[in-house]
């Protein structure tokens, strides 16, 4: 089994039924499977795509991105989804550093296009506007016959710091997460998925398009997230019943004037921590669960859920998928008992091979069989972990240990904030002191001294930020996760 087989095999038993809406339109998995052959006959005749090469997609979401990624499938090659919001510098870094030569694209991206040429000559451009005309489906060579442990996609990490690194998933890992998923989901093919985050993460690709076009379901890909409104009317207009998305958009469902009663059955927060204030609230103002989930590129990524019947622990990552494990170890390399605080580290079919062409990184994150993820956190001795802060994003005062997210979690309890980011500043005496962005809800503003007494009242002395900055909105990468990295360097 390879995911293209997988795909064929649900395709033919469902030619009719629709895979995609989008908008007014809709793509049935007849189209879908018919145009990837078409995109696989071509890579194959006329790229000479041969398995194992890399193909590049750098698309906005729109239904062509599931007929480029089945089609590489089909014709054995390695998917590589770019983020679109980068700049033709970062893209050309990706494409040459996997060894892209040929860029599947769409018009839409034809402003940069340009300069992507000057940085990458010799790439080869394929436009999914030309999908439409490809007329040898006939000589498609079908689903390639790739083994687990072949290569299936290569995810370019956020890149928050450094270069980015190709995360290299095999045709195991990825059916394999989808598997894990569709039992903690319980997903079947009557599910509709809400797919409205980019395509290219790694969160989108496997549990809002792998995981239901798998099972014979569908997906509600929507056009525009402004305003939320718009997404749930195109979640009531299709009778979507799951929806997986990330904390800030899940606290822009509180504050506008969203409907309580949708089809949804569930709502899962990825991608980013979820302040307990928001799960709260969410979970009061809705009758259906909002679940925290937990991942990362590199596990394919879904690694934990809050179970969906519950119960539901606020702050919680929840426990480990079905067949993954989840342990917390020392810098040693040693499991540490339930309740200490060390790195959260992950094994089973969903672990990555490694990182593309580095073989010095992926022996310092998978070691003995373990994922490093670089999150500290601990584990309960009922199975619920929880992760207080990223390796790199902890603070050492006075020698202790501070966990930003613990100070962020009560900064989200003063009233009329939207957003809120800690980080570190050094100071000669103390090592590291705490720093404080806030963003006020719409229209409003923050006193820092009301705020800073608000804290003191709630954290022991050396967790109170020594400075709260206010800011009209927090610095974010394309799939909402706060740049801190961008904090640290405003502040330097």
């Amino acid at each position: 089994m390879n995911l293209a087989s997988v795909f064929s095999a649900t395709a033919e038993r469902n030619r009719d039924k629709t895979a995609v809406f989008w908008g007014d339109d809709t793509r049935s998995y007849g189209h879908l499977h018919d145009e990837s052959s078409a995109v696989a006959a071509t890579l194959a005749s006329e790229h000479g795509i041969k398995p194992g090469d890399r193909v590049g997609i750098w698309v906005r979401n729109c239904p062509e991105f599931i007929s480029a990624f089945f089609g590489i499938q089909k014709a054995g090659g390695v998917a590589t989804p770019i983020n679109n919001f980068l700049k033709p510098d970062e893209v050309a870094y990706i494409l040459a550093d996997s060894g892209c030569g040929l860029l599947i694209t769409d018009d839409s991206m034809d402003e940069t296009l340009g300069q992507l040429r000057d940085a990458a000559p010799g790439l080869r451009i394929l436009k999914v506007e030309s999908f439409g005309q490809i007329k040898n489906a006939s000589e498609a060579p079908g689903p390639d016959q790739r083994k687990g442990d072949d290569l299936a996609v290569i995810i370019y990490t956020s890149g928050t710091t450094g270069r980015p690194k190709g995360a290299m998933l095999t045709q195991g890992n990825l059916l394999h997460n989808i598997e894990s998923c569709r039992k903690i989901l319980e997903a079947e093919e009557m599910d509709r998925f809400v797919l409205l985050l980019p395509m290219f993460h790694s969160f989108m690709l496997t549990v809002c398009n792998l995981l239901p076009l798998a099972l014979g379901g569908s997906v509600v890909l929507i056009r525009s997230l402004h305003p939320p409104k718009n997404v749930m009317q195109e979640i009531v207009r299709h009778q979507a019943t799951v929806m997986p998305a990330i904390p800030a958009f899940f606290r822009a469902m509180l504050h506008d004037s969203v409907p309580a009663e949708l089809p949804l059955r569930a709502a899962i927060s990825g991608a980013a921590p979820l302040p307990v204030e928001t799960l709260t609230a969410f979970n009061e103002k809705f009758p259906f669960p909002l679940i925290e989930g937990y991942g990362l590129s590199e596990a394919s990524p879904v690694v934990s859920f809050n179970p969906l019947r519950g119960p539901w622990v606020a702050g919680s990552i929840g426990k480990p998928i079905p067949d993954v494990e989840v342990s917390v170890r020392n810098e040693a390399g040693e499991e540490l008992p339930d309740g200490e605080i060390g790195e959260i580290c992950v094994r089973g079919g969903n672990v990555m091979a490694g990182y593309w062409n580095r073989p010095d990184e992926t022996e310092k994150t998978i070691r003995d069989g373990w994922l490093y993820t670089g999150d500290i956190g601990y584990r309960r001795d009922d199975g619920f972990a929880f992760i207080t802060d990223r390796k790199k994003d902890m603070l050492l005062v006075n020698g202790i240990n501070v966990y930003p997210r613990e100070i962020e979690e009560v900064i989200y309890q003063f009233p009329g904030i939207k957003e809120a980011a800690v980080i570190g500043k050094q100071d000669p005496r103390k090592g590291e002191m705490p720093v404080a962005f806030v963003a006020p809800d719409e229209g409003g503003e923050i006193d820092p001294k009301a705020l800073t007494d608000f804290l003191k009242q709630r954290l022991a002395d050396y967790k109170v930020p020594r400075r709260i900055v206010a800011v009209a909105s927090l610095p974010r990468n394309a799939t909402g996760k706060i740049l801190k990295t961008a904090l640290r360097e405003r502040e330097i």
